[in-house]
């Protein structure tokens, strides 16, 4: 089977600061995000925008790059696009998407054949879309949501705790949002980036929640995030023997089968294969 792609960790990091862009170059993270957006000042915009594309031109191995441009609604936003369609990128990374006709328009402008979509769901209006952003995801050619946990709880006005309680059911609804349309999910940043024990619980917890992996803002976030959106070594080997159970020809009529003293079930060989396919298995 085709190995999917890994995105257990999504490092952001500003398109202008050369020195992090050659570093991630070296790093473990599965993507690596150049920022024209947040982590940029208004004045170093153009400067950024032409240092990703001598970024990208150079490569960054077999990480994923993705690069977030401004919004649409800005002066910046049209010529990030313009000089995306033609790009060395994997995907273009859209900030407080709040309905499908950005998705179309950022469509339209980087081209049928231009790379693929990611969203960030930062806003109120941007969690209210997400069945219309799922339903047009394969016609955009849309691949990820991102959840923006930091303007989103601004946005909402909400006083998240160490546990995010809430934005819990905004959460949900962004990982289900991504499975109704067949896409990657990716939890939201920590800032307190030297918090390795709040990192690992976020990420713990992100992962019961069904997201794929864990955007990041600093190096020393990665190998948590590695870790916990595994698979594990556990999850491994349970996913080879369910394979190996229905692979039995004596199994070949049954629906479910007892393994360790638990029914599984057909629609758990799909998952057994979902997780060696991560593996490349």
């Amino acid at each position: 089977m085709t190995a999917l792609p890994r995105r257990r960790s999504a490092l952001f990091l500003p398109a202008s600061n050369p020195r992090a862009v050659q570093k991630a170059r070296s790093l473990p993270c599965d993507v690596v995000i150049l920022d024209l957006e947040d982590a940029v000042a208004p004045e170093r915009k153009r400067e950024a925008r032409e240092a990703a594309l001598a970024a990208l031109a150079q490569g960054f191995g077999e990480r994923e790059t993705v690069v977030r441009v401004n919004g649409a609604d800005t002066e910046w936003g049209a010529d990030d696009l313009a000089l995306l369609a033609t790009a060395r990128v994997d995907a273009v990374l859209l900030p407080k998407v709040g309905g499908a006709e950005q998705l179309e328009a950022a469509r339209s402008a980087l081209g049928a054949s231009g790379p693929p979509l990611w969203a960030m769901i930062e806003t109120a209006r941007g969690l209210m879309a997400l069945p219309s952003l799922a339903a047009a995801a394969p016609a955009v050619r849309l691949e990820a949501l991102v959840a923006g946990t930091n303007d989103l709880a601004l946005d909402l006005r909400v006083r998240p705790d160490p546990n995010r309680t809430p934005l819990l059911p905004a959460l949900a609804q962004i990982v289900a949002a991504a499975r109704a349309g067949g896409m990657t999910a990716l939890d939201g940043v920590l800032n307190a980036h030297d918090d390795i024990e709040r990192l690992a619980a976020e990420c713990a917890q992100g992962a019961m929640f069904g997201f794929d992996g864990k955007s990041l803002i600093h190096p020393a976030q990665i190998a948590t995030a590695n870790a916990a959106f595994g698979p594990d070594d556990g999850t491994v080997e349970w996913a080879r023997r369910v394979i190996a159970l229905f692979a039995d020809p004596a199994n070949a009529s049954l629906g479910a089968v007892s393994l360790d003293g638990a029914m599984v079930e057909r629609l758990h060989l799909a998952e057994a294969r979902r997780i060696l396919a991560l593996i490349g298995e």
